[in-house]
């Protein structure tokens, strides 16, 4: 597993592959904030699959036709989603089985106005994993 992201993301990208690495679910490579967007593109072009957010990489992966599980949380994949058959989208909005229902999605906010974050906290590893 290759996290990327950018310097931004570094302290979630350590947390997450600390935790990977700690379960002993496989050796998880950090590289958030240490490669150039050529190399971004070429280990995306070589995985297996990707989970991202939704971001410019997303769409990358959509557009080279990658398996991808695309998480939204305060954005919404009605506006932006990614442009691929090998695409799933995960978005605890449309999930009806889901409760509370999130009404406050899409806000588009960096940051929660209502200080939950549900909208991404509770997106559990399995679900994820539900999507590959």
């Amino acid at each position: 597993m290759v996290l990327l992201g950018s310097n931004k993301e570094a302290d979630l990208c350590a947390e997450i592959a600390q935790a990977v690495n700690a379960a002993q679910a496989g050796q998880c490579l950090d590289w958030s904030g240490r490669t150039s967007l050529d190399q971004a593109l070429a280990v995306i072009a070589g995985a297996r699959a990707m989970v991202s957010n939704d971001s410019g990489l997303m769409h990358v992966a959509a557009a080279m036709g990658v398996p991808q599980v695309a998480i939204f949380g305060s954005s919404s994949p009605l506006h932006t989603p990614p442009l691929s058959d090998r695409a799933q989208v995960l978005w605890l909005k449309n999930d009806p089985t889901y409760q509370p229902a999130l009404d406050c999605a899409p806000c588009f906010a960096r940051e929660c106005p209502l200080g939950h974050t549900r909208c991404l906290q509770d997106i559990t590893p399995a679900k994820v994993l539900s999507f590959l």
